[in-house]
């Protein structure tokens, strides 16, 4: 007698002995926050993750990206005569990741209706999975 075995990277898939109610499906969200105040941003970051925790759902984050930095570099002179002198300016904008695992619609509602601070953007992503 031989026995054969299937050899495969996946798991074998399992019968199902009866139709199931179908669960509420969850979601992976990704919440992208932008400010130039990093104090502000930090706040909205804070209050996201502590509304989450108290919810019970799994965050990660807030994750730091790279701070971009625009420089302007301009005459001081508007005519251009006279001595050769610059002004150089400089905006930063910081920007935050955070990710909430396993969550259903209804819990993304009532965890994103808190206060933003001035000049925070936050975009929402919500990405299905199964």
């Amino acid at each position: 007698e031989k026995s054969t075995r299937i050899m495969s990277a996946y798991a074998p898939k399992k019968e199902a002995a009866g139709e199931e109610a179908p669960a509420p499906e969850l979601h992976l969200i990704r919440i992208t926050l932008t400010s130039r105040n990093v104090k502000n941003i930090e706040k909205v970051c804070s209050s996201f993750k502590e509304n989450a925790v108290k919810k019970g759902i799994k965050v990660k984050g807030p994750v730091r990206m790279p701070t971009k930095k625009l420089k302007i570099t301009t005459r001081k002179a508007p005519s251009g005569e006279g001595t050769n002198t610059w002004d150089r300016f400089e905006m930063r904008i910081h920007k935050r990741l955070i990710d909430l695992y396993d969550v259903s619609s209804d819990a993304v509602k009532q965890i994103t209706t808190i206060d933003l601070e001035a000049g925070v953007e936050v975009d929402v992503t919500i990405v299905n999975r199964k």
